[in-house]
């Protein structure tokens, strides 16, 4: 398992997740000035989103091989760091939380045997309570990494499904207050909510 490998092991995920996280942010920089520069080329006024809406599925696929592939399949590449961000952090969890467990367990099975351990003050009862309390964190860490990774599943999927939604300046949603005669002596004052397009 994950927990059981030597420390030599145990840091190649986190080497990959910093080269992945490097990638990636190099990625949100050199779009962002390469938007800048065709802006600045190309001084048109803005018209509608004319981009063709993405292909949710292959969001979808993209993320699940690769978590953040599918973010920047969706042109939303600012959020792959975050992402990243929250594995990590997870990832430290997890590891934190397993060596604290292993530790009462040690200790545990140390008072068992009727040797010393490196809690003299507990007894065999704050030591169960200290076991299970560490690998329900532990546990808990390791759903919130599933949950992590449905998020970014869901989040590619949604981001794909909206990527053809037309927020352009020909919409507009206003509020007015509207006036009505309903006879010659009874006016009805209200508000309306009118959908306009341009």
């Amino acid at each position: 398992m994950f927990f059981l490998l030597d420390q030599k092991t145990k840091k190649t995920p986190w080497i990959i997740l910093g080269l992945l996280l490097f990638v990636f942010s190099g990625t949100i920089t050199t779009t962002a000035q390469t938007t800048r520069i065709t802006e600045e080329v190309e001084a048109k006024p803005k018209t509608a989103n004319l981009s063709t809406p993405k292909n949710p599925r292959k969001a979808v696929i993209l993320s699940a091989i690769l978590p953040g592939a599918g973010q920047v399949y969706n042109e939303k590449s600012w959020k792959v760091p975050i992402l990243y961000a929250g594995f990590m952090a997870d990832i430290y969890f997890i590891g934190y939380n397993n060596k604290r467990y292993v530790t009462f367990r040690d200790a545990l099975f140390a008072f068992d045997d009727g040797e010393a351990n490196q809690f003299p003050t507990l007894n065999r009862n704050a030591l169960v309570r200290n076991i299970e309390y560490w690998r329900q964190n532990r546990d808990m860490t390791i759903l919130l990494l599933l949950g992590i990774y449905a998020l970014n599943l869901v989040d590619a999927t949604v981001d794909a499904h909206l990527s053809g939604f037309d927020i352009s300046d020909d919409l507009a949603l206003k509020f007015e207050p509207s006036f009505e005669n309903l006879s010659s002596s009874t006016t009805m004052v209200g508000l309306s909510l009118k959908l306009q397009f341009k």
